[in-house]
């Protein structure tokens, strides 16, 4: 059994978490589970974030959106296959 997982790191998610949404949108489909995490709440919010989606679907899909999520500035991100 494989599973596939996009780890996506946002160094400035008040400018960058709108354009990601957007394409995390546009490839929901491929989204079974996604986690997102970053520091504080409220007034001490972090302007770093980290999204953790478990993706399913063909390998191109995979690939694609990792890359189109890395195009966007300030963002990294990860695609990483995890085999038992």
């Amino acid at each position: 059994m494989t599973k596939t997982v996009l780890l996506i790191l946002i160094g400035n998610r008040k400018e960058a978490a709108v354009n990601v949404q957007k394409v995390l949108t546009a490839w929901g489909c491929i989204i079974k589970t996604r986690l997102g995490i970053h520091d504080g709440v409220l007034e001490n919010c972090s302007d770093e974030g980290l999204l953790i989606l478990e993706l399913h679907g063909g390998r191109e899909d995979m690939d694609e959106l990792a890359r189109k999520v890395a195009l966007i500035q300030g963002v990294s991100s990860r695609l990483v296959d995890l085999t038992v």
